[in-house]
């Protein structure tokens, strides 16, 4: 039997303006984030979910439990699927990095598979991280699969599957509380569906299988 896996990225969470590198820094939803990830409760809320998983920040964990209906205690919470390591661009602006390390703004740009942040993570990392703990969980559980993650997260686990180079990982659209389906079957794990924002396909809200 084929089945479906809802991989989220978490609802929206408060930015500073500049924006400042976001990876492990552990911030909590807003009332936006909320709103989302209730809404999606809403839509989804027929959907027999064998398991709820999250990255173990607190952004992703809130939002799988409001879209699950479950309470926090009863997500489980795997910690391969947290977001990138920054490293020490963590919490800092583009311009405070390319200040503080000449060049390496540029290099990681050109090639997000190879390029870490000082003290931090490659998206070649973070795929090598995710993937095959994400891979494993889908077939170590029977039935229809919730799964919140990060927008690196999401973007590495996309573009594996979907046999896209790393290095336009960026590329790949995932916006605060979208959905992306994946589908396992006896062909492995293909993409159904990627960042799905506002209503969703009544296939993906009233049944579980493809």
């Amino acid at each position: 039997m084929r089945r479906l896996i809802y991989l989220l990225r978490h609802g929206a969470v408060d930015t500073s303006s500049p924006r400042r590198f976001l990876g492990r820094t552990d911030l909590p939803l807003n009332l936006d984030g909320v709103r989302q990830a209730q809404a999606l409760g809403g839509q989804l809320r027929h959907v027999p979910f064998a398991e709820a998983v999250a990255s173990p920040l607190q952004r992703a964990v809130q939002t799988a439990a409001l879209v699950s209906g479950r309470p926090e205690a009863a997500i489980r919470m795997l910690d391969a699927l947290a977001e990138i390591d920054l490293g020490q661009w963590e919490g800092r602006t583009v311009a405070e990095v390319r200040q503080s390390f000449p060049g390496l703004y540029e290099r990681r740009g050109l090639d997000l598979e190879h390029v870490r942040p000082p003290g931090g993570e490659s998206f070649g990392d973070l795929a090598d991280r995710v993937c095959p703990a994400l891979f494993a969980l889908v077939w170590q559980t029977a039935g229809p699969l919730l799964v919140v993650a990060h927008a690196g997260v999401n973007r590495v686990v996309l573009s594996r599957l979907l046999g896209r180079p790393l290095r336009q990982a960026l590329a790949i659209p995932q916006d605060y509380g979208a959905v992306n389906i994946l589908r396992a079957g006896e062909q492995g794990i293909e993409v159904v569906a990627v960042n799905l924002l506002g209503p969703l396909p009544a296939p993906y809200r009233l049944i579980a299988t493809g």
